[in-house]
């Protein structure tokens, strides 16, 4: 079938990308879903800084590549074998899809899988292969996804059905900036009752963190961001305390856990300094390869910190993503306050400026 959707001709080109517009919307072939594979209509996509690391070369990704990760839809056909899905159903997609034999898929989501990751770094689906062409010629998936497109041709390992009373733009948050902000506290570094959160870096990422946070009655939850706006903003959001991050430096503020979302080396160390003693500093960000941060192991020691990664906030999406929704009926984590724009999948080149700009927390492409 034919789709609209917009592909990454080249990585690195530079900005400001609404000029030199490395993203060209235009028409693909898609072929019919394979064995365990989904048809999807696409209904919204996150912009995330996974998808601009691709765009500015930080991050080395076949090319051309359908670009978009976060994104909710309707299942419109099945592929041969998927069983536990619904034409009609609305699903949100992943962008590590889980085979469920390996080691990765035996931690409980503390490591990630071997094989999606392999295929997401090849820009295949898990089952192999691409189902995306232009003009003859194959175009990459991007993280088993590719979803700022009409639609989606995904492996069933890479989607989660929720419920239709999930907007299509919270159900689209809910797959990564949700998933690996929120599921750093959740999964990875889970506050204690009364214990102190302090988030760095407020994008969709971040700002999922601190609401998570909120929602799993943390003691004090201090925001850190160098943009006036969104610190104002994690304050609305239930933070106690928000802070530039030339101010956290010398307000001397320390928190028992610490969540890095800025995918900076820079931010990475002064959430490792903010952590209290016996705390623990998870860092979510995707610096670029070369990063390099400072670390004291004579800290660490005295101090009896913990420091860890974690990807995808350790999350297995079909355990936790039907949770998070949940919490959003309950009316305990507000993810529609995570969108702060919608645009048309013309408005994409546009949108990565915004992005590197650091203005934007979720902007929403609706299809």
């Amino acid at each position: 079938m034919q789709i609209t959707g917009a592909v990454l001709e080249e990585l690195g080109r530079p900005g400001p990308w609404s000029r030199t517009r490395p993203l060209t919307v235009g028409t693909l072939e898609l072929d019919p879903p394979g064995p365990g594979e989904v048809l999807v209509e696409i209904a919204a996509a996150g912009v995330c800084h996974s998808d601009l690391s691709v765009v500015d070369g930080n991050r080395a990704r076949p090319v051309p590549m359908l670009l978009g990760h976060e994104a909710s839809g309707r299942v419109t056909m099945l592929g041969a074998g998927v069983g536990d899905l619904a034409v009609g159903q609305q699903v949100v997609m992943t962008f590590v899809p889980r085979c469920g034999e390996c080691a990765g898929c035996a931690t409980g989501g503390r490591m990630p899988c071997g094989p999606g990751s392999a295929s997401n770094a090849a820009g295949e689906l898990l089952g192999g292969g691409r189902r995306l062409s232009r003009d003859g010629v194959p175009v990459h998936h991007h993280l088993g996804v590719s979803a700022f497109a009409t639609h989606a041709v995904v492996d069933a390992r890479s989607v989660v059905a929720v419920g239709d009373d999930v907007p299509s733009d919270v159900a689209a948050v809910l797959g990564c900036a949700v998933l690996t902000g929120g599921g750093a506290l959740v999964n990875a570094a889970p506050p204690e009752p009364g214990q102190s959160v302090m988030v760095v870096g407020l994008g969709g990422v971040g700002m999922a963190a601190l609401l998570t946070a909120v929602a799993l009655g943390a003691g004090d939850v201090v925001a850190v961001d160098g943009v006036a706006a969104k610190r104002e903003r994690a304050l609305e959001l239930g933070a106690t305390s928000a802070l530039d991050p030339a101010e956290l430096a010398s307000a001397g503020t320390r928190c028992d856990v610490v969540v890095e979302a800025a995918g900076s080396a820079r931010a990475f160390e002064a959430a490792l300094a903010a952590t209290a003693p016996g705390g623990r500093t998870v860092t979510v960000g995707l610096p670029p390869p070369d990063a390099l941060a400072s670390i004291s192991p004579l800290q660490l020691v005295a101090e009896a910190r913990t420091v860890m990664g974690s990807y995808l906030g350790s999350a297995v999406p079909s355990r936790d993503i039907p949770v998070f929704a949940q919490w959003w009926r309950e009316g305990r984590l507000p993810v529609e306050a995570l969108v702060s724009s919608r645009i048309g999948l013309d408005d994409i080149n546009l949108a990565m400026d915004e992005l590197a700009a650091g203005t934007a927390l979720r902007q929403v492409v609706e299809l």
